[in-house]
């Protein structure tokens, strides 16, 4: 499916802060889904809010080649998915939680990250559209391989990034939850030609 096979569907670069905010409410409902058994739910309960990645997003709009796009139908936000060059070293995660991401011998790569549909709005093709879109902008921004982080126990999450030609190198990221959980995100690569 195109955009232009779809009258309603339009993707828009994030600017605004009803853009941060819709992006963010996406984010949160579609990690609660996602991690709902990865993590603890009393840390998921205190932390994951609706507005944890306002900040964060906004952020991300500010900087040079980073991208944040919001997918709307009928002009209600749908799915979002953000890319930019490979993160490296300690970056906020959401809500002041830092994370410190290994990214050696990834040095200027683009990576996507992070890319989420609101539950309920999954199967209908938006995640093909924004992972077409983002590859497209990476290309256009310069950069010729990418990689992005799945959580190794999303099954559809690895065979929709696998359907889209990324596999996984070997590595992954492990990222903490207190009081002692870790959860393993699988590095998945892919040459953008």
């Amino acid at each position: 499916m195109k955009l232009r096979d779809r009258p309603g569907l339009e993707i828009v670069e994030a600017s605004t802060q009803e853009h941060f905010r819709a992006m963010s409410l996406i984010h949160a409902q579609g990690w609660r889904a996602a991690y709902r058994d990865a993590v603890p739910a009393d840390w998921m309960a205190e932390h994951i809010t609706d507005d944890r990645w306002v900040e964060t997003f906004r952020d991300y709009a500010e900087r040079p080649r980073f991208h944040c796009f919001l997918l709307l139908d009928e002009g209600k936000p749908v799915s979002c998915i953000t890319c930019g060059p490979a993160r490296i070293g300690e970056q906020n995660h959401g809500g002041g939680m830092l994370i410190q991401f290994d990214a050696s011998g990834y040095e200027g790569w683009g990576e996507v990250i992070s890319f989420y549909t609101m539950p309920g709005e999954t199967g209908k093709g938006y995640g093909a559209l924004l992972m077409d879109h983002c590859l497209s902008q990476l290309r256009a921004d310069g950069f010729r391989q990418a990689y992005l982080f799945v959580l190794r126990e999303n099954e559809g999450a690895r065979r929709f990034y696998a359907a889209h030609g990324f596999a996984w190198d070997g590595t992954h990221q492990d990222i903490p939850f207190p009081p002692d959980t870790v959860c393993v995100d699988l590095r998945y690569v892919k040459d953008l030609g």
